[in-house]
Order: structure tokens, then C-alpha cells, then sequence
């Protein structure tokens, strides 16, 4: 057995099991993920969903701060014990879909990171350990980048290590995640009769569709496992006018940064030239990116053993395909950090379904809440307690940060 595993085995038993502390607990946090799932909120919107992750946060004691970061919906709820150590962070996401809810499992993320976090206050409390714990509370992951913004902000400067879970179709310690880049098209033509006058139109919405053809018929050129997908949001007012604006949103996607970036650059050109043949005017602008994931495989493997310890099948990820986009990958680049997956739902199911969508508050769903609540808190515990499993996540976080080591991307042992 390896020494770090016989260092958490033994402090560990020097507490009760989390057992002990879940069992009064668990249905509190079923309930409010239910209530959550109930009570869909997109992004920026998610007042509801804070409201109750907060008040159940400060009931268990632990100190809240609202607006954190000038961010209405975003919060931070820490617990602090002795006089110095480590910063354990438990990152909670709430926003929904739109027009799909919680088909993305983020009533089983955010109330598992909190969960987690009341764990760790509840086993630690009145311990000689020294540390804190946090959860910081992650608006518009589903394409407001929130985590970005509280990057920017400096949110997690004094972090030392980062976790989460999502759901899925496949308990997954690691997982791979593709870098994603945010474009809007803008198509400004000129309305004229579309009957008596046609000619004396410039139509926008042709413009916007010959990117999508133009886009299309690049396709052959991209590299495996490049994504590019896109909507149009408006496409003018009338059938009997020219449409004088056109509008659209595409996603552009690889797992490497940079041959993300090639690609957008060639999307660019496919919105710019369509504009021109057709006489009208693009404007494009982009949000925030997404980068690739940074996964911390010596952190990913203990929750992995802990995972294993509740009972749970561990699987190995997609070598193909099967993954989105994530701003927690930003944090990744930041600090340790680890994202992994437990199975709410049936091999197969997609995310961003309503299959997805009932499996994520399924008696299913609750269980994956109630192993991912006590398989965080019990890594957070030992990278509390472990100074050698912390030093090992954290040379790891540096050797990969230098690029020498291997994309560590797969499954650990």
C-alpha cells in the first residue's frame, strides 16, 4: 500500500467515519438539489439557487460572503481552523440551460461542493488540523465564463488546491475537456421590398447563411475531433422585406489551445468573406475562451480511492470524442485542480438532454450527490491532514505548468 494511502487511513480513523456526519445531512441536500432542479435559473439569473446553497451553508456555521466579487450570484462560505494552512476550494455551479434546465447535472454540482464543504467543518472541528475550507460559488459556467471573471478577480489566489464533480454516464476520475472559443456574427444589409424591389436589397440573412455553408464546406480540413457548431438568433423580420440584420452564435472547439485558435481564425474569414459577397457588412465579436484542462492525476487518484471505497465502479474515459467545455479548465491552469465525473445515468446518455435532464434529479442523480459530497470531503480531509499528498499535487501542478511532463489526461491507476 502506498504511503500516502496508509497516512490517510491513519488519521482518518483517529474521527468518526463521514458517515456519521452524513447521515443527518443527506436529506437536506436532496432536498435542495431537488429544489434547485425545480427551479431552473440561467446564467447571471441563479438568485434562487444561491439563496439556498448560502442558507444552508451559514445553518451548518460556516461565514458567507454575497456578491463575492462584485458578482451578484456568486458567493464564497469558508471555514477556517487553527491559525495557518492550507486552502482547500470546492467549486459549486447552479445555472441552467435555457429552455432545457438542469440537463447538465448543476443541482448535483453545486449542493455536493457544499455537502462537502459542511463535511470537513463538522469532521475537523475541534481537531489540532490546520486549514480552511471554502466553497466558491461559480455563476454561468454554460457559456458566461463566470469562473473566468472571478479568475480575473483574483478569487483564487490563496487556493492550493481545486475540486468539483459533475455528473455523467461513467464514474471518471479524470477526463479530458476541449478548449472552446466564443464567436458572434453580426450581418448588416439593406431592407428593401422582397417582391417589387429585390434588387435594391443587400440581404443579411444570406450573408449569414452562406458562413454556415462556407463553415461546412471547411469541414473536410479541420482536424480530428475539431467541433464547430452554430445557431442563427435572428434572421430578419419578414418574409416580404430583404432582411437588412442577421445574427448568429458558433462554438469552435479542439482539445489543444492553439489549433482551437487556427480554427476560429478560419471561421472568422468564413463570416467575413460571405459578408462580402453578398455586399453586406460582419461585425464579430468574441467572449471569453475556454482553454484545455489541466487535470491533476495524483488528486484525481485519491478521490478516485475514495470513490472506490463507497462503493463506486470506476470507468475510463472516451479515448474519442464524448467531452465538452468547461471554464473550470481556466482554474486548472491557475491551481491543482480536478473535475472528475460520477454516473447519474445509464451508459450512453448525453449531456444536454431531457434524458440528462430527468436523470439529474433521479433517485440515481441523488446518489451520485450524496458520493460526490463524501468523496470531495474526504480529499479535502487528507490534503488537510497529508502535507506529503499536498506537496505531490503541487509538483505535479509545476512540472506540468514548466510543459515537461506528458499530456496526463488518462485514466490513474
Amino acid at each position: 500500500m502506498p504511503f500516502y494511502f496508509r497516512m490517510s487511513l491513519m488519521t482518518t480513523l483517529s474521527m468518526p467515519p463521514l458517515q456519521t456526519y452524513m447521515q443527518p445531512l443527506q436529506q437536506q441536500l436532496i432536498d435542495l438539489s431537488l429544489d434547485i432542479h425545480a427551479h431552473p435559473e440561467t446564467a447571471w439569473q441563479e438568485h434562487h439557487a444561491v439563496e439556498g446553497l448560502t442558507t444552508l451553508l451559514e445553518s451548518h456555521g460556516l461565514q458567507v460572503e454575497r456578491n463575492f466579487c462584485n458578482l451578484p450570484t456568486s458567493f464564497r462560505a469558508s471555514h477556517t481552523f487553527g491559525v495557518s494552512g492550507p486552502t482547500i476550494t470546492l467549486l459549486a455551479e447552479y445555472d441552467a440551460l435555457p429552455g432545457l434546465g438542469h440537463a447538465c447535472s448543476h443541482n448535483i454540482i453545486g449542493v455536493a461542493a457544499a455537502g462537502a464543504a459542511i463535511l470537513v467543518k463538522q469532521a475537523l472541528e475541534g481537531t489540532l488540523f490546520a486549514g480552511r475550507i471554502e466553497v466558491v460559488g461559480c455563476p454561468a459556467e454554460e457559456g458566461g465564463g463566470g469562473k473566468i471573471i472571478l479568475l480575473d478577480h483574483g478569487a483564487f489566489q490563496a487556493t492550493d488546491a481545486a475540486m468539483m464533480i459533475h455528473g455523467g454516464a461513467r464514474s471518471m476520475p479524470v477526463r479530458s475537456s476541449l478548449a472552446l472559443a466564443d464567436l458572434n456574427f453580426k450581418f448588416y444589409g439593406r431592407a428593401s421590398h422582397a417582391a417589387s424591389n429585390p434588387h435594391l436589397g443587400v440581404n443579411a440573412l444570406d450573408a449569414c447563411i452562406q458562413t454556415f455553408n462556407a463553415i461546412n464546406a471547411m469541414r473536410q480540413h479541420f482536424p480530428d475531433e475539431t467541433r464547430v457548431h452554430g445557431i442563427i438568433t435572428h434572421g430578419g423580420a419578414a418574409a416580404n422585406i430583404v432582411p437588412d440584420y442577421a445574427e448568429a452564435d458558433f462554438l469552435v472547439r479542439h482539445k489543444q489551445l492553439e489549433v482551437m485558435r487556427d480554427i476560429k481564425a478560419k471561421v472568422r474569414r468564413c463570416a467575413e468573406f460571405a459578408a462580402a459577397a453578398v455586399g453586406a457588412r460582419v461585425e464579430i465579436t468574441e467572449d471569453r475562451e475556454y482553454t484545455s484542462r489541466n487535470n491533476n492525476v495524483a488528486l484525481a487518484t485519491r478521490f478516485g480511492h475514495h470513490l472506490q471505497a463507497l462503493g463506486e465502479d470506476l470507468q475510463a474515459p472516451p479515448q474519442i470524442g464524448g467531452v465538452g467545455s468547461s471554464d473550470f479548465n481556466n482554474v486548472s491552469h491557475q491551481v491543482p485542480a480536478i473535475h472528475p465525473y460520477i454516473k447519474i445515468a445509464p451508459e450512453g446518455t448525453s449531456a444536454h438532454t431531457i434524458e440528462f435532464l430527468e436523470a439529474s434529479r433521479s433517485p440515481e442523480g441523488m446518489r451520485g450527490l450524496l458520493l460526490g459530497a463524501q468523496a470531495l470531503a474526504s480529499t479535502a480531509i487528507d490534503l488537510l491532514q497529508d502535507p506529503h499528498l499536498l506537496q505531490q499535487v503541487k509538483s505535479e501542478f509545476a512540472v506540468n505548468q514548466q510543459g515537461l511532463s506528458s499530456d496526463a489526461q488518462g485514466a490513474p491507476s
